[in-house]
């Protein structure tokens, strides 16, 4: 006999579930699974967004089965049972109707409209920034930055690892012995090197990335000073001395990158800007011995912009 009270049984840890997209999930299952199975999973496909509110016994009401096939059918799909099923499949529809229910009828806009559209969208999130941007913040993280021994700068994912990557670039011109990061295992390791004199800079579009935050809060706890640009009110934010706080809106256009990316990249030439003012003298060797270095590579010697 098929147990039916999986529900007090713990969900898989984060990073552990054994299904990470139930809605791929239940195209992938379609027409394998066993005639009351698919009776279940037919109705789900058709009520979608209302199985999150329903209980097990209604769902097998509904779909004319028994619990215990009800159970068997979120266990076809790689859950633990019908709690882990619901709880999956809800955090996939938070995410995932604005593709399933976008308009892909829409025409694809003229490349000289599209350009519009993409600046538009970089011209308001910079205004939003600008309000919200505590120059007082900005001024903190400036001279951390000056004084550091060295600069461990880390972002994880697509925007903020190549954020992390942006910002070592622009600070070794400087002078300073910047290093990018965004392997989560290395950013620990990493964060436990750093103490007293040396700056941990972290980049997180949504402030709540455990490997970010763990490295905060590892940096901090060996005397380091930390930095964050992210959201307000988040885990990150709370957990480093110096938070650069920006919440910024997204587009619902899915198929137009986001540009909080810009604003973001701002506040990082900001930064670089200030520091390298506060260090005319260092700086200016720095950059001159780049472009020598350059000019001695490629024979080219106009004005270009240094290596970016």
């Amino acid at each position: 006999m098929v147990d039916d009270r999986e529900d007090n049984s713990d969900l898989p840890t984060r990073g552990q579930a054994a299904v990470a997209d139930i809605i791929s999930a239940l195209e992938r299952v379609n027409g394998t699974l066993a005639a009351r199975e698919q009776r279940v999973a037919d109705y789900v496909r058709q009520n979608i967004d209302q199985i999150s509110t329903m209980t097990i016994a209604e769902l097998a009401a509904a779909a004319e089965v028994s619990t215990p096939t009800v159970i068997r059918f979120c266990r076809s799909l790689g859950c633990d049972g019908f709690k882990e099923f619901k709880l999956r499949l809800a955090q996939n529809l938070a995410v995932s109707l604005q593709y399933i229910q976008a308009d892909i009828t829409e025409e694809a806009p003229a490349t000289e409209n599209a350009l519009d559209r993409v600046l538009s969208a970089i011209y308001a999130t910079a205004n939003v920034m600008r309000q919200q941007l505590d120059a007082a913040r900005l001024e903190e993280a400036k001279k951390a930055i000056i004084g550091c021994r060295q600069l461990l700068i880390a972002g994880i994912g697509g925007g903020s690892s190549m954020l992390a990557q942006e910002a070592a670039n622009r600070f070794f011109r400087l002078g300073l012995a910047a290093t990018a990061v965004n392997d989560s295992y290395i950013i620990q390791m990493r964060s436990a090197t750093l103490g007293p004199g040396d700056v941990l800079l972290l980049f997180s579009a949504s402030g709540e990335t455990d490997a970010i935050v763990g490295a905060a809060k590892v940096a901090d706890a060996y005397g380091a000073t930390t930095i964050c640009v992210s959201k307000p009110y988040t885990r990150l934010a709370s957990a480093v001395s110096i938070p650069i706080e920006v919440d910024l809106p997204e587009n619902p256009d899915i198929f137009k990158p986001t540009a909080s990316r810009y604003a973001y990249l701002a506040i990082l030439d900001t930064l670089a800007m200030s520091v390298a003012y506060e260090t005319k003298e260092a700086t200016s060797e720095n950059l001159r011995r780049i472009r020598s270095s350059l000019t001695a590579y490629h024979g080219r010697t106009g004005p270009q912009p240094l290596g970016d």
